[in-house]
C-alpha cells in the first residue's frame, strides 16, 4: 500500500511503501477513495498546537512516520473472521473518533472524548486515510451514506459531525434568537446547512474574508458581517437587537474569541470549535453578571454521526464546495489550508 506520511514535523510528506495489512479480528480493511483534508492534519503536520503566550501543545508523542487522514469513505476488500456484517465491495464513510471502549466516556457512548483514543489518523500510532488502505478496527464504525456523493460522506466525517454536534449544543431557540456562525470555512459552511436544518432558519454569518462570506450567503445564511470592519460588531448588535444567542466560532483564535464575546447576548452562549490557537482572558464577575455559557465542542458521538448521516441520506444538507485532488497533493493541501486558500473542503483520492 502507499501513503503520504509525516516523518518529520513541519517538513514535507513522504510518499511511503509498506505491506498491505490483513484485518484480523472484527477489523476490516477498506481501499480508501476519498479522504478529506482537514484543519487539524495542519496542526498535526506542524507537530503542536498554539496555546498563546509562546505556549504549545507538543505532539512530539506521536511516533513517525505517522498517516494523517481522518474524513474517510472507501471500499470494503477484506474482512477480519469476526468482522459480522461488513461485506467485500460495499462502500462506507468511517467514523474516526474511536475511543479505548472501556473508560467512563466510552460507557457513555461518548467514543469522541475517550482519555485514551484511538482516533484514525489523529492519535499516536493510529495511521489514517492519507494511504490506498486503512484499517478499521469493528464495522460499527461504517456508516451507509446512501446515494450521497462520496466525497462529502467523507467530509462529513468530521467538518459535517463537528459542525452536527457544534450546532446541537447551542440548543432549541426562541423565534427571535440567532445563531451565529464564526469562520465560513469547509466547517463554518457544514454549520450553515446543519443550522437551517436544526433550527428551520438561515444563521448569521462572520469572516475575514468577502469570498467566504459571499459564499455563506448563497448557502442561505440570512446575513452577513466581516470581522475586519471596525462597525461589524455594533450593526450585528444592532440587527439581532442585542446579539446572538449563540456565536458558534470555527476559527477559535483570539480575534475570533474576541469578536464572539462582542456580538453574544446576555444569557447566550460562546461555542469554541477551531484549533487556531492562543488564550484568553475574561473578568471571573463577567460570566455571572452576563449569565454567560462558553464551552468547547469536538466533534461528535457515533449516535450524533448516525443522526447525522440521517439527514445526509434524506438530501436534507447541500454539498459544500469540494476540490477533489490526487493524493500526491496533500503536502501541497496542506499548505494551501494553512494559508487560507481553500473555500470548502479538499478531498484527496488515493
Amino acid at each position: 500500500m502507499l501513503s503520504e506520511a509525516i516523518v518529520a514535523f513541519g517538513e514535507p510528506l513522504k510518499s511511503l511503501e509498506t505491506p498491505t495489512p490483513v484485518p484480523q479480528g472484527t477489523e476490516v480493511l477498506l481501499k480508501t477513495h476519498c479522504v478529506g483534508v482537514c484543519h487539524s492534519d495542519v496542526h498535526i503536520h506542524d507537530g503542536y498546537f498554539d496555546l498563546g503566550s509562546g505556549n504549545r501543545l507538543s505532539l512530539a508523542h506521536f511516533q513517525l512516520p505517522h498517516t494523517m487522514g481522518h474524513e474517510i469513505e472507501g471500499e470494503v476488500v477484506g474482512v477480519g473472521p469476526m468482522a459480522l456484517g461488513a461485506h467485500l465491495g460495499e462502500r462506507y464513510a468511517v467514523f474516526p473518533w474511536i475511543g479505548c471502549g472501556g473508560c467512563a466516556a466510552c460507557v457513555r457512548a461518548e467514543e469522541n472524548l475517550c482519555a485514551r483514543p484511538r482516533q484514525l489518523g489523529c492519535s499516536p500510532g493510529v495511521p489514517g486515510g492519507y494511504a490506498t488502505h486503512i484499517v478499521i478496527p469493528h464495522p460499527r464504525y461504517l456508516l451507509d451514506y446512501g446515494t450521497t456523493a462520496p466525497a462529502f460522506a467523507a467530509a462529513c466525517m468530521c467538518s459535517g459531525l463537528t459542525a452536527f454536534g457544534a450546532i446541537k449544543k447551542a440548543g432549541k431557540l426562541a423565534a427571535d434568537d440567532q445563531i451565529l456562525v464564526l469562520g465560513c470555512g469547509g466547517v463554518g459552511m457544514m454549520a450553515v446547512q446543519f443550522a437551517k436544518a436544526l433550527t428551520g432558519k438561515g444563521p448569521l454569518a462572520a469572516d475575514v474574508d468577502e469570498g467566504r462570506i459571499e459564499a455563506a450567503r448563497k448557502a442561505g445564511v440570512v446575513a452577513g458581517y466581516n470581522t475586519r470592519d471596525a462597525g461589524a460588531a455594533k450593526q450585528l448588535l444592532a440587527d439581532t437587537k442585542g446579539g446572538a444567542y449563540a456565536v458558534v466560532d470555527f476559527v477559535g483564535s483570539e480575534a475570533s474569541f474576541a469578536f464572539a464575546n462582542a456580538v453574544v447576548r446576555k444569557g447566550g452562549k460562546i461555542i469554541i470549535v477551531g484549533l487556531f490557537g492562543g488564550a484568553m482572558n475574561m473578568p471571573l464577575p463577567m460570566f455571572p453578571l452576563r449569565a454567560l455559557t462558553i464551552m468547547g465542542s469536538y466533534v461528535g458521538s457515533l449516535a450524533d454521526a448516525e443522526e447525522m448521516m440521517t439527514l445526509v441520506r434524506a438530501g436534507e444538507i447541500e454539498p459544500i464546495p469540494l476540490e477533489m485532488r490526487a493524493l500526491s497533493e496533500a503536502g501541497r493541501t496542506l499548505d494551501d489550508l494553512r494559508h487560507g486558500r481553500i473555500t470548502g473542503r479538499v478531498v484527496l483520492t488515493p
